[in-house]
């Protein structure tokens, strides 16, 4: 074979394949290295069945597409490499190679196809959460974990709690600061996160408001493409980028604020993803430079409000996609640290994935629930009272594993203290 084996369509560039140097430092982060010791599941590994796909020399079926799957995308190779190997751009350029040239098994497709149709809108979620809540009142996850196949058996551990009036209330467009607005900023108040986290979404707007900010949340917003641009789905994560710049660069706002980690990492990549659109490459470009995760932006500004103690041991969890995709380490603990009494301590292993990574944990059920144990494990160890994580799907499945240990999203911690609470109670009424 001479001609590469992916099609013309934003294929791996060459460039980026020959900047791998095989070192191996990547191999200690990787997970799914960690888990089974096999070089083609390492990085390096990968980047080499990417070059022999360029060249010709490797189907995409079979053992590549295998490899390539068990990939959670976490990026903590990008964040080990002392080359500056570029791997999410060489992953985001594969995934959708796979994901257009290799035909999956029936049952796989239409599991894929169930989550696309579900996850991405808010309307079905909230409509999902009805047969939830009433799914978990009859007491049948019990026995659906017995009886059901590893994927969906993996899909229902997942399942929050569900909370109908929180899942089907709504956000203010408008959240005004006491005073002179210090910035006025958007919140992107996401799918998941609005329906099975909206407590965070209403934390995010009372801490911004309470540091200054003036907080606009405009209810025309949809997906941002995030889990389909992780999980290869290109032109269904290019649809939906289109459609949250449409709604949001109207908005004259200083900041896009986001507390997930997967869509701020692909909100902030959204110049790359439509940089060969003449139409929305500039527009994509302006719109990521206003993106700022909500733990960013507080460590930017000086802490207005006032700090009530919070006497705690409390562990932080860093999400990949904020740690390893955006390099925001520092900023979330910053901001952690301004409230008196919070004893804040790192996990052992940090760099190392809990196993959530998108949609890896339904569709690879057995190495993402390793990766939780593990993690649980290391959760364990520095033994919290309070763990905290910025990525509701990191919450998902940490609580699957961890279910002695009470967990927040850092917004939620910092809003306990600035409304003078403990951080298990409900907020007071606004």
């Amino acid at each position: 074979m001479t001609d590469s084996s992916f099609d013309a369509t934003n294929p791996p560039s060459r460039e980026l394949l020959n900047d791998c140097v095989h070192c191996g430092f990547c191999l200690p982060t990787c997970p799914t290295y960690q888990l089974w010791g096999e070089e083609m599941d390492s990085p390096r590994g990968r980047i080499y069945l990417m070059d022999l796909a360029e060249r010709g020399e490797i189907e995409l079926e079979g053992a590549f597409t295998e490899h390539i799957d068990a990939c959670l995308g976490c990026m903590a190779c990008v964040t080990s490499c002392p080359s500056g190997v570029q791997y999410d751009r060489l992953l985001e350029a594969t995934r959708p190679q796979v994901e257009r040239n290799v035909p999956r098994a029936r049952s796989d497709r239409w599991f894929r196809s169930g989550i696309f149709a579900l996850f991405p809108y808010r309307r079905r979620l909230r409509a999902a959460a009805v047969g939830g809540a009433l799914y978990q009142k009859l007491r049948l996850p019990a026995l659906a974990a017995r009886i059901l196949p590893p994927r969906l058996r993996a899909a229902q551990a997942l399942m929050p709690q569900v909370r109908l009036r929180s899942a089907f209330a709504s956000l203010p467009r408008r959240v005004r600061p006491a005073g002179a607005p210090r910035k006025r900023v958007a919140l992107l108040s996401g799918c998941v996160q609005d329906v099975f986290f909206h407590e965070v979404n209403t934390a995010t707007q009372r801490v911004l408001a309470a540091e200054g900010c003036e907080v606009l949340t405009p209810r025309a917003q949809g997906c941002c493409g995030a889990l389909g641009l992780h999980a290869g789905r290109e032109t269904h994560a290019r649809e939906r980028a289109k459609q949250t710049i449409a709604t949001f660069e109207k908005l004259p706002v200083d900041n896009i604020v986001v507390n997930v980690a997967g869509c701020g990492s692909s909100l902030k990549e959204y110049g790359h993803l439509l940089a060969d659109d003449p139409q929305w490459s500039e527009r994509a470009t302006a719109f990521s430079a206003k993106v700022r995760d909500v733990t960013e932006l507080l460590a930017e500004l000086e802490p207005q409000a006032e700090r009530h103690r919070i006497d705690a041991k409390v562990a932080y969890h860093d999400a990949c996609h904020l740690g390893h995709a955006q390099g925001i380490r520092e900023q979330p603990r910053s901001v952690l640290r301004t409230i008196p009494g919070v004893d804040l301590v790192d996990l052992p292993d940090a760099e190392l994935c809990c196993g959530s990574a998108g949609i890896y944990n339904m569709v690879n059920p057995e190495p993402a629930a390793e990766l939780g144990e593990r993690k649980a494990r290391n959760v364990r160890a520095v033994a919290p009272e309070l763990l905290v994580t910025a990525n509701p799907g990191c919450l998902l499945q940490l609580r699957r594993f961890l279910d002695d240990v009470p967990m927040l999203h850092p917004v939620q911690l910092l809003d306990a203290s600035i409304q003078g609470r403990r951080p298990t109670e409900a907020p007071m009424a606004e």
